[in-house]
Order: C-alpha cells, then sequence, then structure tokens
C-alpha cells in the first residue's frame, strides 16, 4: 500500500519529524511526493534547536535565517558560525541536530593573560576566532572555561575538548603532564585526568589531530539533563613552579555530544 495516497501531507510530515535528520535524507529518496515531504519547513524545524532563531540572530550571519530551514541545518553542521561578539562559536551535530558550542580563547580566564610579558594575544589564518592565546613564559600555567549548561542539549552527554597546539620552542610539556578536569556546578568534583600535551618517545600521544591545524585532548565529560545544572566549568592546570612554560597556542574549549549508553 502507498501511504502518500492514504495518510495526509500533515500526517506524513509528523511522521518524519519523529525520526531523525538522516532517516528524512532516505525518505526523500523513496518517491516524489515523500521528497515534497522530507525536505519540507515543518519536517527540519524539528530537527533545529528550539532556540535557534535567537542564536542566529546573535551571529554575524542573521542572513542565514533566510535560508530552507532543510538548508539552514546542514549549513549549520557544516559551518560554524561566531556568536557573542565573536567569543563563542556555534554548530550542529550532524546525525542529530544536538548543540556544540567553543569558546574561543577570549572568552576563557587565563591566568596572567592580561599580561604580555607572559602571554601574547594573536591571530591565525587557521583559527576561526580572531585572537588565539599564545603562552610565552609562565611557571603557574591555569585556564579555565565557563558555559551554562541552559544553552547547551538536554538530556545528552558531552565531553569538553582543549583545542590547541605547541610551537617549535615549546617547553615544559614534554617533561611532565597537565591537569584537567570538568566540574558541574553543584555535583561532587569530577576526576582530575592528567596529561601530556607532548608526549615522550614512551608514552603514546593523547591529543588527536582535527585535520584543521589544530589539535584536542579530551578535558573530560558530563551529562546535561534538563540544563537547569548552572554552569560547567572546565579546568586545565600545571602550577609546579619548579620549571617554566612556554609555546602553548590555544585557540579554546569544545563541547560536543557524545555517544552514551544512557
Amino acid at each position: 500500500m502507498d501511504i502518500t495516497r492514504v495518510l495526509p501531507e500533515e500526517c506524513l510530515s509528523l511522521i518524519i519529524s519523529l525520526t531523525s535528520p538522516r532517516d528524512a535524507c532516505r525518505s526523500a529518496l523513496v518517491s516524489p511526493v515523500l521528497k515534497s515531504v522530507a525536505d519540507s519547513d515543518a519536517v527540519w524545524e524539528r530537527f533545529l534547536p528550539s532556540d535557534y532563531m535567537e542564536i542566529i540572530s546573535k551571529s554575524s550571519s542573521p542572513s542565514l535565517l533566510s535560508l530552507s530551514k532543510k538548508d539552514l541545518y546542514f549549513h549549520l553542521s557544516f559551518h560554524p558560525i561566531l556568536i557573542e561578539n565573536g567569543s563563542l562559536c556555534f554548530q550542529l551535530e550532524k546525525e542529530t541536530g544536538k548543540k556544540c558550542y567553543m569558546l574561543g580563547a577570549r572568552a576563557l580566564s587565563v591566568t596572567w593573560g592580561d599580561t604580555p610579558r607572559y602571554w601574547r594575544w594573536t591571530s591565525l589564518p587557521e583559527s576561526r576566532f580572531s585572537e588565539v592565546a599564545e603562552l610565552k613564559l609562565v611557571w603557574w600555567l591555569d585556564v579555565r572555561g565557563k558555559i551554562e549548561t541552559r544553552i547547551l542539549s538536554s538530556r545528552t552527554n558531552y565531553g569538553a575538548y582543549l583545542v590547541f597546539k605547541l610551537n617549535r620552542n615549546r617547553y615544559g610539556f614534554r617533561e611532565r603532564t597537565v591537569d584537567m578536569h570538568v566540574n558541574v556546578e553543584g555535583t561532587a568534583s569530577a576526576e582530575v585526568q592528567s596529561v601530556y600535551l607532548d608526549p615522550p618517545q614512551n608514552v603514546a600521544q593523547q591529543a588527536q589531530e582535527k585535520g584543521d591545524g589544530w589539535m584536542e585532548i579530551e578535558m573530560g565529560e558530563f551529562w546535561n539533563e534538563r540544563g537547569d545544572d548552572g554552569t560547567v566549568e572546565c579546568i586545565l592546570r600545571e602550577v609546579d613552579t619548579g620549571y617554566h612554560k612556554q609555546g602553548l597556542v590555544i585557540e579554546g574549549i569544545e563541547l560536543r555530544p557524545k555517544a552514551t549508553g544512557r
């Protein structure tokens, strides 16, 4: 039986909108009638975050709202947009439509970050942000990023990742590990991870290439239930003042959904 002859378009639209972006794309291949429904704004608006209009209105690309909802979905999946005066980056996870954010270096709290002797703020062509933070020389390394859980996708397991690179003149990261952890306001402190940003020869590389000129390393993960947990704080720390550190370049801290067994 051809359901397109039995069910009205509104019912077909509702059924497809309750599936997934991948299923909607597959449905569009079945027949011309289903393609019309599966590509409709009524379907794809259900896959967009409920606050997508507010997010885009804070960006430098408000004209994106003139796109069809399907085109907007895939644009946001493949082309991150800057919001909050360029300090925050927003993107959709392609498979689910869940929200991904990246705190740019200027949105982070960097100890001694405003002291030119210790940190330099510079622009790099491979960065999505106008400025990145380059470590010139410190003994006390402390970098923190905070984000409100209400702007993240609910019922989602998130991973937090430091996005960085190391200069040729790097020093102090091969000899020692740095500590990383993620704390959700109102919950027990998360376990601190000790990782090598520049591992010695006998230690496996823990950071991963992102494919855009940057490396990333997981700082921790957390479950966002309804988004009413307050704030999440991501911390990078190494405060052994017995030796100095230099050559670390920070683009930001990214938060994106992870696979979960929940």
